[in-house]
Protein backbone atom coordinates (compact mmCIF):
# COMPACT_ATOMS: atom_id res chain seq x y z
CA UNK A 1 0.00 0.00 0.00
CA UNK A 2 2.81 2.39 0.92
CA UNK A 3 4.47 1.76 -2.44
CA UNK A 4 1.21 2.41 -4.27
CA UNK A 5 0.78 5.69 -2.41
CA UNK A 6 4.31 6.77 -3.30
CA UNK A 7 3.72 5.97 -6.97
CA UNK A 8 0.40 7.82 -6.94
CA UNK A 9 1.98 10.83 -5.24
CA UNK A 10 4.72 10.87 -7.87
CA UNK A 11 2.28 10.98 -10.77
CA UNK A 12 0.11 13.56 -9.04
CA UNK A 13 3.15 15.75 -8.53
CA UNK A 14 3.63 15.80 -12.29
CA UNK A 15 0.24 17.40 -12.66
CA UNK A 16 1.30 20.44 -10.62
CA UNK A 17 3.55 22.32 -12.99
CA UNK A 18 5.77 25.11 -11.79
CA UNK A 19 6.72 26.40 -15.24
CA UNK A 20 6.28 25.87 -18.96
CA UNK A 21 9.27 26.67 -21.20
CA UNK A 22 9.07 26.98 -24.96
CA UNK A 23 12.07 25.36 -26.68
CA UNK A 24 13.30 25.25 -30.26
CA UNK A 25 15.52 22.70 -31.98
CA UNK A 26 17.21 24.46 -34.90
CA UNK A 27 19.96 23.77 -37.42
CA UNK A 28 20.57 22.53 -40.94
CA UNK A 29 18.77 19.56 -42.50
CA UNK A 30 20.25 16.15 -41.76
CA UNK A 31 21.87 17.07 -38.45
CA UNK A 32 19.59 14.76 -36.46
CA UNK A 33 17.31 17.33 -34.82
CA UNK A 34 14.22 15.12 -34.96
CA UNK A 35 16.22 12.17 -33.65
CA UNK A 36 17.44 14.25 -30.70
CA UNK A 37 13.88 15.24 -29.88
CA UNK A 38 12.66 11.64 -30.20
CA UNK A 39 15.49 10.35 -28.00
CA UNK A 40 14.64 12.94 -25.34
CA UNK A 41 10.88 12.31 -25.42
CA UNK A 42 10.79 8.55 -26.02
CA UNK A 43 14.24 7.53 -24.74
CA UNK A 44 14.98 5.62 -27.93
CA UNK A 45 16.46 6.20 -31.37
CA UNK A 46 14.13 7.10 -34.24
CA UNK A 47 15.01 4.52 -36.90
CA UNK A 48 12.80 5.74 -39.75
CA UNK A 49 13.63 9.44 -39.58
CA UNK A 50 12.90 11.56 -42.68
CA UNK A 51 13.47 15.27 -43.14
CA UNK A 52 11.00 17.30 -41.09
CA UNK A 53 8.38 19.06 -43.19
CA UNK A 54 7.68 22.42 -41.56
CA UNK A 55 7.59 21.90 -37.80
CA UNK A 56 7.10 18.97 -35.41
CA UNK A 57 6.17 19.21 -31.74
CA UNK A 58 6.98 17.24 -28.61
CA UNK A 59 6.77 17.83 -24.87
CA UNK A 60 8.08 16.33 -21.67
CA UNK A 61 7.80 17.15 -17.97
CA UNK A 62 11.15 17.25 -16.14
CA UNK A 63 12.41 18.09 -12.68
CA UNK A 64 14.82 21.02 -12.75
CA UNK A 65 16.31 22.35 -9.54
CA UNK A 66 13.39 21.00 -7.54
CA UNK A 67 10.84 22.58 -9.89
CA UNK A 68 8.48 20.70 -12.18
CA UNK A 69 8.89 22.12 -15.66
CA UNK A 70 7.11 21.21 -18.88
CA UNK A 71 9.28 21.64 -21.94
CA UNK A 72 7.23 22.41 -25.06
CA UNK A 73 9.66 21.69 -27.90
CA UNK A 74 9.33 22.78 -31.52
CA UNK A 75 11.53 20.84 -33.95
CA UNK A 76 11.98 23.03 -37.03
CA UNK A 77 12.77 21.91 -40.57
CA UNK A 78 16.32 22.66 -41.67
CA UNK A 79 15.67 22.89 -45.39
CA UNK A 80 15.81 26.38 -46.89
CA UNK A 81 12.39 26.05 -48.57
CA UNK A 82 10.74 25.83 -45.13
CA UNK A 83 12.60 28.74 -43.51
CA UNK A 84 9.77 31.24 -44.00
CA UNK A 85 7.40 28.83 -42.22
CA UNK A 86 9.69 27.81 -39.38
CA UNK A 87 10.78 31.37 -38.56
CA UNK A 88 7.24 32.12 -37.37
CA UNK A 89 7.72 29.57 -34.57
CA UNK A 90 10.81 31.34 -33.17
CA UNK A 91 8.75 34.05 -31.50
CA UNK A 92 8.57 33.68 -27.75
CA UNK A 93 11.11 30.87 -27.34
CA UNK A 94 12.96 30.74 -24.00
CA UNK A 95 15.57 28.17 -25.02
CA UNK A 96 17.02 26.45 -28.06
CA UNK A 97 19.26 23.60 -29.10
CA UNK A 98 21.39 24.76 -32.02
CA UNK A 99 22.43 21.56 -33.78
CA UNK A 100 25.16 20.74 -36.28
CA UNK A 101 26.56 17.40 -37.50
CA UNK A 102 30.18 16.78 -36.43
CA UNK A 103 30.69 14.83 -39.68
CA UNK A 104 29.51 17.73 -41.88
CA UNK A 105 31.54 20.92 -42.22
CA UNK A 106 28.66 22.45 -44.18
CA UNK A 107 26.24 22.23 -41.25
CA UNK A 108 28.85 23.76 -38.94
CA UNK A 109 29.49 26.66 -41.33
CA UNK A 110 25.77 27.46 -41.33
CA UNK A 111 25.61 27.95 -37.55
CA UNK A 112 26.10 31.73 -37.65
CA UNK A 113 22.98 32.19 -39.79
CA UNK A 114 20.88 29.98 -37.51
CA UNK A 115 22.17 31.80 -34.43
CA UNK A 116 21.36 35.20 -35.94
CA UNK A 117 17.81 34.08 -36.71
CA UNK A 118 17.30 32.78 -33.16
CA UNK A 119 18.52 35.94 -31.47
CA UNK A 120 16.71 38.25 -33.88
CA UNK A 121 13.38 36.46 -34.21
CA UNK A 122 13.01 34.76 -30.80
CA UNK A 123 14.66 36.99 -28.21
CA UNK A 124 18.08 38.52 -27.55
CA UNK A 125 17.88 36.74 -24.16
CA UNK A 126 17.14 33.27 -25.54
CA UNK A 127 19.24 30.58 -23.82
CA UNK A 128 21.03 28.52 -26.46
CA UNK A 129 23.10 25.35 -26.17
CA UNK A 130 25.22 24.31 -29.13
CA UNK A 131 24.98 20.58 -29.87
CA UNK A 132 27.49 18.77 -32.04
CA UNK A 133 25.38 15.74 -32.91
CA UNK A 134 26.38 12.27 -34.21
CA UNK A 135 29.19 11.86 -31.72
CA UNK A 136 28.95 8.12 -32.36
CA UNK A 137 30.43 8.77 -35.84
CA UNK A 138 33.70 10.14 -34.48
CA UNK A 139 35.74 8.32 -37.14
CA UNK A 140 34.05 10.47 -39.81
CA UNK A 141 34.45 13.73 -37.90
CA UNK A 142 34.97 16.94 -39.92
CA UNK A 143 34.54 19.43 -37.05
CA UNK A 144 36.83 19.21 -34.04
CA UNK A 145 35.61 19.58 -30.48
CA UNK A 146 38.08 22.43 -29.94
CA UNK A 147 36.91 24.63 -32.82
CA UNK A 148 33.26 24.16 -31.88
CA UNK A 149 34.14 25.03 -28.27
CA UNK A 150 35.76 28.24 -29.48
CA UNK A 151 32.70 29.11 -31.58
CA UNK A 152 30.48 28.55 -28.53
CA UNK A 153 32.70 30.68 -26.31
CA UNK A 154 32.87 33.53 -28.85
CA UNK A 155 29.08 33.56 -29.16
CA UNK A 156 28.32 33.04 -25.45
CA UNK A 157 26.77 29.60 -25.95
CA UNK A 158 26.91 26.46 -23.86
CA UNK A 159 28.28 23.45 -25.75
CA UNK A 160 27.93 19.67 -25.74
CA UNK A 161 28.56 16.91 -28.24
CA UNK A 162 25.61 14.54 -28.42
CA UNK A 163 24.53 11.27 -29.98
CA UNK A 164 20.86 10.77 -30.78
CA UNK A 165 21.74 7.13 -31.56
CA UNK A 166 23.25 6.21 -28.17
CA UNK A 167 21.51 8.92 -26.15
CA UNK A 168 24.81 10.38 -24.94
CA UNK A 169 24.34 13.91 -23.54
CA UNK A 170 20.86 14.25 -25.09
CA UNK A 171 18.97 14.61 -21.82
CA UNK A 172 21.80 16.71 -20.40
CA UNK A 173 21.50 19.21 -23.27
CA UNK A 174 17.81 19.90 -22.62
CA UNK A 175 18.21 19.94 -18.84
CA UNK A 176 21.24 22.26 -18.83
CA UNK A 177 19.33 24.68 -21.02
CA UNK A 178 16.24 24.50 -18.76
CA UNK A 179 18.36 24.86 -15.61
CA UNK A 180 19.97 28.01 -17.01
CA UNK A 181 16.56 29.52 -17.78
CA UNK A 182 15.36 28.74 -14.25
CA UNK A 183 18.47 30.35 -12.74
CA UNK A 184 17.84 33.50 -14.77
CA UNK A 185 14.23 33.60 -13.56
CA UNK A 186 15.33 33.30 -9.94
CA UNK A 187 17.97 36.02 -10.37
CA UNK A 188 15.45 38.36 -11.99
CA UNK A 189 17.26 38.38 -15.33
CA UNK A 190 14.26 36.77 -17.03
CA UNK A 191 10.69 37.82 -16.30
CA UNK A 192 8.03 35.14 -16.98
CA UNK A 193 5.37 37.85 -17.12
CA UNK A 194 7.06 39.69 -19.97
CA UNK A 195 5.26 39.08 -23.24
CA UNK A 196 7.26 36.82 -25.55
CA UNK A 197 9.52 35.45 -22.79
CA UNK A 198 8.67 31.86 -23.73
CA UNK A 199 8.00 31.14 -20.05
CA UNK A 200 4.67 30.60 -18.31
CA UNK A 201 3.87 30.00 -14.67
CA UNK A 202 2.27 26.64 -14.01
CA UNK A 203 1.22 27.81 -10.55
CA UNK A 204 0.35 31.40 -9.70
CA UNK A 205 2.00 31.06 -6.29
CA UNK A 206 5.37 30.96 -8.04
CA UNK A 207 5.17 34.68 -8.68
CA UNK A 208 6.97 35.07 -5.36
CA UNK A 209 10.15 34.08 -7.23
CA UNK A 210 10.10 37.53 -8.79
CA UNK A 211 10.29 39.32 -5.44
CA UNK A 212 13.64 40.87 -4.55
CA UNK A 213 15.67 38.61 -2.30
CA UNK A 214 15.19 40.79 0.76
CA UNK A 215 11.46 41.30 0.36
CA UNK A 216 10.38 38.07 2.09
CA UNK A 217 12.41 38.84 5.22
CA UNK A 218 11.15 42.44 5.18
CA UNK A 219 7.56 41.24 4.98
CA UNK A 220 8.07 38.93 7.97
CA UNK A 221 9.45 41.83 10.03
CA UNK A 222 6.50 44.01 9.15
CA UNK A 223 3.97 41.40 10.20
CA UNK A 224 5.98 40.29 13.27
CA UNK A 225 5.58 36.63 12.30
Amino acid sequence: IATAILILSFFLSLLVLDFLFKFLVIGSAGTGKSCLLHQFIENKFKQDSNHTIGVEFGSRVVNVGGKTVKLQIWDTAGQERFRSVTRSYYRGAAGALLVYDITSRETYNALTNWLTDARTLASPNIVIILCGNKKDLDADREVTFLEASRFAQENELMFLETSALTGENVEEAFLICARTILSKIESGELDPERMGSGIQYGDASLRQLRQPRGSAAQARQQCNC
